[in-house]
């Protein structure tokens, strides 16, 4: 059972944790779903297929937002602990920092193993199911789509509508044009129409009222100065079927190497999917370990940053333990794009920057945790902070405003 520290540490880091993640997944999900009504709306439950696809979209951007949230959450409950001389409490009473850090240790070793079947297993599967998605929703006839007073084409079908009223699928004063190549044209006209859904049938049925049907049978041909003999018909109701019944079905899962989970990476190295190379493939599968195993160094890279020393600022800290996590994510991105070409191995572009992470980190560590002296990143990270401080007094000074010490 934990025990009242760790209680305590697990306390100060679940907030800011917690916050962070719920924030970085809400604008990233924000951000997406914007694009998505952009392409769904006005298509019919076009909400709800916003918000499937948004639910498939989710594991994917836990994969980012969980060892952010992690590593934000260790550098503001630790920097509070530290600020507050909770810390210095602490090892007063023969608690040293290495024992407050054992139970950040243990939830980053939990989170891992939730990173793996994310990374693993999750993000494969609803990559796939949001990718169908988007197939489906492409499929959806253009008719969902027409607006009041605008011309739309979908195929050889070209109609405008007038006073759409969505939530009953009706509408007032329709024009229909329909070409048919050599064997002629429709023009049809009607006061008012709607949408039938049929259960068991794929297509709508438009149902037209009060309208009239102008047909040629077969299509002028140039130079002819009269044309042929039209149709002319009324009608009170009419209904056809909307479009064509869609034969296409969306492939098997496993069409690239993102929608492979982590065993069926292994098996198909050597058989890569059509759509990929082995290169692709073995970078993937060394790019998302690669990404779980981060997971693990994280509180030994973020409590020295968090704690730091006693004159050192914490915002340039966490400045500087800020910058260095995004160009580590950016040079592992990186990496798995040159491994993914076959221009360096993974073992050079994605696992040497990993071990490289993972020895300062623990050098760090290991010099906030065992002894008393300051390393050159906390006498780096304090230079930084008293050239930002000395900046923003003399701008302050020269606008005037009045600066608090």
């Amino acid at each position: 059972m934990l025990k009242l520290i760790d209680r305590h540490v697990l306390k100060q880091i679940a907030t800011p944790l917690a916050g962070a993640m719920a924030i970085g997944l809400l604008m990233l999900l924000a951000e997406r779903m914007v694009r998505l009504l952009d392409n769904t709306l006005g298509k019919k439950n076009s909400f709800a297929v916003v918000f499937e696809m948004l639910a498939y979209l989710v594991p994917h951007y836990l994969g980012t937002a969980i060892p952010a949230a992690l590593f934000l959450g260790l550098l503001l409950g630790f920097g509070k602990m530290s600020n507050n001389s909770e810390t210095d409490a602490f090892m007063a009473a023969g608690i040293g920092l290495n024992r407050m850090a054992r139970p950040v240790i243990l939830l980053s070793v939990l989170l891992s193993v939730a990173s793996l079947a994310i990374f693993g297993w999750a993000q494969p599967y609803t990559r796939y199911a949001y990718r169908s998605v988007v197939f489906d929703v492409s499929k959806v006839d253009v008719f969902y789509l027409a607006q009041e007073g605008v011309f739309m084409q979908t195929g050889d079908r070209t109609f405008i509508l007038d006073e759409l009223d969505r939530s009953k699928n009706s509408f007032e004063r329709a024009f229909i044009y329909e070409d048919r190549g050599p064997e002629g044209s429709d023009t049809i006209t009607a006061s008012k129409g709607s949408l039938i859904e049929i259960a068991g049938d794929r297509r709508p049925i438009l149902r037209l009222e009060e309208g009239h049907r102008l047909t040629f049978k077969q299509k002028p041909s140039p130079g002819e100065a009269t044309l042929p003999p039209p149709e002319v018909a009324e009608f009170a109701i009419a209904d056809a079927p909307l479009g064509k019944v869609n034969k296409d079905i969306f492939r098997p899962r496993g069409d690239d190497q993102k929608e492979l989970t982590l065993p069926e990476l292994v098996q198909r190295i050597d058989t890569p999917p059509r759509k990929t190379t082995s290169a692709e493939v073995r970078a993937e599968l060394h790019k998302r370990l690669v990404n779980v195993f981060s997971m693990l160094v994280l509180p030994f890279l973020a409590i020295p940053f968090a704690v730091g020393g006693r004159r050192n600022r914490s915002s340039a800290r966490f400045g500087v333990a800020l910058v260095l996590i995004i160009v580590y994510h950016e040079v592992i991105e990186q990496g798995g794009v040159i491994a993914g070409k076959n221009l360096a191995s993974p073992w050079l572009a994605l696992w040497m920057p990993f071990g490289l992470l993972a020895a300062f980190a623990a050098w760090r560590y290991y010099n906030a945790c065992f002894t008393v002296k300051r390393d050159a990143v906390d006498k780096s990270s304090e230079w930084l902070g008293e050239k930002a401080s000395a900046l923003r007094g003399a701008l302050f000074g020269r606008l005037g405003w009045e600066t608090r010490t």
